[in-house]
């Protein structure tokens, strides 16, 4: 990324089915979701959407590797989106085992994003 224009951060958390990709996802649309930004066209090259580089940054507690990433740059509507898996995160006991929540065990997921925008 050339010019970084902001930073957005959010949490996301998967209760219940030790998910990673459930975590993640909330993780960036708690990032994104309370954000506009109506001058960022034309700060973009040739005021162009498709000129922005989005890179999303997740702090994963484990299992990195069933991450979706494809799923996560999804959730960016313009761009060139990329994904980069960092250790960090957590992971918790979540107090309790339901097991039609398809839980595996009694832990929760945490999991950090960092969404960086620019071009």
């Amino acid at each position: 990324m050339e010019q970084m224009l902001f930073i957005q951060t959010g949490t996301g958390v998967d209760l219940h089915g030790q998910d990673i990709n459930e975590a993640s996802k909330r993780a960036v649309i708690d990032a994104i979701h309370s954000n506009s930004m109506p001058g960022v066209q034309n700060a973009l090259p040739d005021q162009d959407l498709n000129n922005m580089k989005v890179n999303v940054k997740l702090g994963i507690p484990r299992d990195g590797n069933h991450l979706d990433e494809e799923k996560i740059k999804k959730l960016i509507p313009y761009g060139d989106v990329s994904v980069e898996k960092l250790d960090g995160g957590l992971v918790t006991t979540s107090g309790i085992y339901l097991s039609d929540q398809e839980d595996k065990n009694d832990l929760m997921y945490i999991v950090n994003a960092v969404v960086e925008v620019g071009y």
